[in-house]
């Protein structure tokens, strides 16, 4: 009994460190990890080695394009010049999923730009790649971008506003609360009369 018990344990610790050390998950983290290495400096071999021939690409800004379209834009960049913003990217919360020769690779790209006054930005995309394995090697047939939308500052809670104790108005059963006899009293408003033999 402690022998098949021995063997079961074993075969599970193997099977968890062959998960963990998949050759292929470190092949794909080094493969995009170089890629957006080259991406920073807008390297076209990088690009070229990256993306299959049949790719199709759904940007972020929600229009799609293929390798041939996606490397004219790539080759025909002009290159930085002195006092341009410099972009590197970087991937974190990388997750691997492998079918075969499939793989699904999702993960958040990170983009930090400094300029040339030192002041910096970040941007977050999601990301997902589907990459094939064909002769031995790579390459993405699909690729997803989502922008990740910049959080909105919760608004300052508004200052509290000031009680005010109300009181109750008395007005006299002989004062009219429509025109107080201040106003009705005015003068050129009021006749005398005089009784007489006349009135």
């Amino acid at each position: 009994m402690n022998r098949y018990i021995t063997f079961f344990f074993l075969l599970l610790t193997t099977a968890i460190f062959a998960h963990a050390q998949s050759p292929s998950e470190g092949e794909l983290t080094t493969l995009l990890n170089e890629f957006l290495a080259g991406a920073s400096r807008n390297d076209a071999a990088v690009h070229e080695r990256f993306w299959a021939e049949d790719l199709i690409y759904t940007r972020s800004a929600g229009t799609r394009t293929g390798k041939e379209d996606l490397m004219k834009g790539v080759r025909t960049a002009p290159p930085l010049k002195p006092g341009d913003p410099v972009t590197v990217y970087s991937a974190d919360e990388v997750r691997i999923q492998q079918y075969g020769n499939t793989a699904v690779v999702a993960f958040k790209l990170v983009g930090n730009t400094t300029r040339s006054d030192g002041s910096a930005t970040v941007s977050y995309h999601l990301n997902t790649g589907t990459f094939v394995k064909r002769n031995g090697r790579w390459q993405v047939v699909a690729w997803q971008a989502t922008v990740v939308p910049k959080a909105e500052p919760k608004p300052e809670p508004l200052p509290e506003t000031p009680k005010v104790e109300s009181k109750p108005i008395q007005i006299s059963a002989t004062e009219n609360p429509i025109a107080p006899a201040a106003e009705a009293s005015k003068s050129g408003d009021s006749k005398k009369y005089q009784k007489g033999a006349r009135g």
